[in-house]
Formats: structure tokens, C-alpha cells, sequence
């Protein structure tokens, strides 16, 4: 088969290098691709994920077979639904059913319906209304913008004031576009964070291997969100016990949801869990695979990734049989100089065949191919992730070979899985 990926992240090139593994796989195209998914990949640069005619267009040219639609962007836009009504099958949720992580307050309200554990909160459309309410709460408190915000609209204020500005960033100052026209303002749950990953069929749900990620730029998790500096799966975290009320109270419950108010869900549905005291509550939604999650995950996966993808567009995952490896695996991201501020491109990356020489495998983020070797071209440039026996020993193999990566600026975290 001819496959068609949709991005050009280091997500895409996890997908990208276990669909290669597939059997059935005779060819991966990807659109647009990076220098790194072009060693595994035909890559169509031209063609950007957004460009739902430009996509089904390359499919029909291409004669593709299956089409794999993994950024938030164009499944919120329809490209699954585009190029199903065009005949051509498409692995991703509907555009209604991205709805889940494209509009917070849709997902809110839906979790406030069928009573799925989740933060107390409240929805604004008008700025002075929220200030208002924020003068009767206590901090910290967390404000968040309603849309798409590429990982980085949610401001987990220490101090109302800083709640206020986040808001006013927001609402008034226009820093996340439309996507903050509408906030939401709720409590601020206290736990570790666990993110499930699940396949789903619109019938039936199947988690993946649970992980963790590190958002904030700096070790010691300070600095500013990014959109992932690092992850490992499984979770030590996610004990079976916790696995079990996860699937009875939040899992199951969601997909019934979904289904009640008439949208089916197929594809990948990211659950991003808080452990509290009280229980696992659900953090936000996503229709997609995680970045950097992905990188962690899959390289875990025993069974043919197209094979599952097939099965949960014809709606038979509950005869499909998904195994796992054992032990574990750890993703360190290497970034630029500034991110996730101002940063500079076109950095020369030296040390990537070392690396791989010591067992990781480099997915590839934001570079680009030139005359001299592999530049960087992108906030966060490389993936490093390794596998071990134990979480201890896949972390200690990914930064053995982190280690080996140079370019000028770049810095990485190197507390990944150890806070």
C-alpha cells in the first residue's frame, strides 16, 4: 500500500518510521515532511498540512491508499471528512469530533454533562466579566484559551494579577488570535500529570502505553510552556489500580459521551490525566497523537501500526490485538538557542550518526537538508529516544547519545523522567 502521512514534526516521523515497519507498506509519502522523514519518506514540502484541496489533490495524483492526518490544525479544519467524501480512506477523527481539543469549552461542557471527573470551572466571553470573577478567586488559578494554540494557551497563574494579565493577553491584546476570544478560568488541580494515548473506534477504546511529558522549558520544571521538552512511557505513575478507574470513570464515560450527543470518534483521543488526591481528573482533551509523547510511545509497539489504523476506520478494533514491548523508553528534545522565544535557524547538527551508533533513534523536529549536512529549522530541532529494560536505563541510554548531538545554542533538559 501507499500511504500518505499529513505534518512534519518529530510526531510525523515517529508515525512515518513504524509505518515503514508495516508489512503492508510498499511506500510513505509525507506532506510536508522534514529533512529527517526524507530518509524514510518521499516528502512533498509544497504541499502544507492545511491545504485540504492541495492534499486531496496529492492523493488522487499519487494514487495514495491511506491517508494519515496527525496535526491538530487540519483535523480541526476537516481534511479525515474532505478526503473520505473524496473516496479516499483517511486514518483521524471528523472535524466535529476534533471539536474535543479545538474548542476547550466544548469538551468542558461535555465533561460537565455526563459528570466526568474533571477541574471546577467557568467560561468567558467577555473580558471584564472574567476580571470580575477572578477578583473572587484565590490563586493560583489556571486560565486558558478556548482554541488551538499550538500547546502553549494555558497560563497556570501563581497570583490572580498574573491570572488578570493572562486573561487581558488574551482576550484583549489578541496573543493566541481567535483561538482566545473565549477563556476559561478553572481551578488548579494538584498531581502529577499522566497523559493516555487511545485508540478508538467510536465503539470501543483501547489505551496505549501511559507517559509523561516535561512542558516547561528549564530542569526543575521552571520557565515558560513549551510545546514538549522531553517524555518517557510507560509511568510509574500509572499503576494498575489507577489504569482500572481511569478506564471505568473517565475512558469509557468519554467515548459514551461522545456517542450520545451523536459524534463518533475515530482515531487517537489524548487524555491528559491530573492523579489527585481524589482521583485521576481529566486535564484537557486531544484528537490527535502527542508531540513528544508519540516518540515514547511507539517505539514500544509490537503490533503493525497501518494494520490498527484500518482497523479503527472500519470500526473492528475489538478483534484487532494491540501487544506492547517490554520496559521502556525515554524522548529528550534538543532545542534552539531562545525557544520557546526568539530563536535563530540554520545551525550547523553535528554528532547524529553517534548517536544513532548508541542505540537511540533521532526523530527529527524542525531541520532542513543543505550542501554542509543537516541545519536546524525549528524551535524544537530533535528527538532523541531510547529504549531500556527499565525507565532508569532507557533514560540513561537516550542521554548517552543526547550527548553526542551539537549545534550552536542548543540546549535540552537533563532532568527528563527524574522529576
Amino acid at each position: 500500500m501507499k500511504v500518505l502521512v499529513i505534518g512534519g514534526g518529530g510526531r510525523e516521523h515517529a508515525v512515518c518510521k513504524k509505518l515503514a515497519e508495516s508489512k503492508d507498506v510498499d511506500e510513505i509519502l509525507c506532506a510536508p515532511g522534514n529533512a529527517g522523514i526524507a530518509q524514510i519518506a518521499r516528502c512533498i514540502p509544497d504541499v502544507k498540512a492545511t491545504d485540504m484541496d492541495g492534499i486531496v489533490a496529492l492523493a488522487k495524483r499519487e494514487a495514495v491508499d491511506f491517508v494519515c492526518v496527525t496535526p491538530d490544525d487540519p483535523l480541526a479544519l476537516g481534511c479525515v471528512d474532505t478526503l473520505e467524501a473524496a473516496g479516499i480512506p483517511a486514518f483521524g477523527p471528523s472535524a466535529k469530533a476534533a471539536q474535543m481539543e479545538a474548542s476547550k469549552v466544548f469538551s468542558k461542557n461535555l465533561m460537565k454533562k455526563y459528570g466526568i471527573p474533571t477541574a471546577r470551572s467557568e467560561v468567558f466571553d467577555d473580558m471584564d466579566a472574567a476580571l470580575a470573577y477572578l477578583e473572587k478567586e484565590k490563586a493560583p488559578i489556571v486560565v486558558k484559551a478556548d482554541g488551538l494554540a499550538l500547546g502553549k494557551g494555558v497560563v497556570v497563574a501563581a497570583t490572580i494579577e498574573e491570572a488578570k494579565q493572562a486573561v487581558v493577553d488574551m482576550m484583549e491584546n489578541g496573543r493566541f488570535g481567535k483561538s482566545g476570544a473565549r477563556v476559561l478560568i478553572e481551578e488548579c488541580m494538584v498531581g502529577p500529570e499522566v497523559t493516555v494515548l487511545c485508540f478508538c473506534d467510536g465503539k470501543t477504546i483501547v489505551p496505549m502505553r501511559s507517559s509523561q511529558d516535561h512542558k516547561r522549558v528549564f530542569d526543575g520544571n521552571r520557565g515558560p510552556n513549551t510545546g514538549g521538552m522531553g517524555a518517557f512511557a510507560p509511568s510509574p505513575l500509572y499503576t494498575t489500580e489507577i489504569a482500572e478507574r481511569t478506564e471505568r470513570e473517565i475512558l469509557v464515560p468519554t467515548l459514551q459521551a461522545m456517542n450520545a450527543e451523536g459524534i463518533e470518534f475515530k482515531g487517537v483521543l489524548y487524555v491528559g490525566l491530573m492523579l489527585t488526591e481524589n482521583g485521576p481528573k481529566v486535564v484537557e482533551y486531544n484528537a490527535r497523537f502527542g508531540d513528544p509523547e508519540t516518540q515514547a510511545i511507539l517505539p514500544l509497539l509490537e503490533s503493525d501500526l497501518l494494520s490498527i489504523m484500518r482497523a479503527v476506520r472500519e470500526q473492528r478494533l475489538a478483534d484487532e490485538e494491540i501487544r506492547w514491548k517490554d520496559g521502556a523508553a525515554a524522548c529528550i528534545v534538543l532545542a534552539s538557542g531562545g525557544y520557546p522565544g526568539k530563536y535563530e535557524g540554520g545551525k550547523l547538527i553535528s554528532g547524529l550518526e553517534e548517536a544513532q551508533k548508541r542505540g537511540a533513534f533521532v526523530y527529527h523536529a524542525g531541520t532542513k537538508k543543505t550542501e554542509e549536512g543537516f541545519v536546524t529549522a525549528g524551535g524544537r530541532v530533535l528527538g532523541v529516544t531510547a529504549s531500556g529494560e527499565d525507565l532508569e536505563k532507557a533514560i540513561e541510554n537516550a542521554y548517552d547519545a543526547a550527548k553526542c548531538i551539537h549545534f550552536e545554542g542548543a540546549h535540552m533538559r537533563t532532568d527528563i523522567g527524574r522529576v
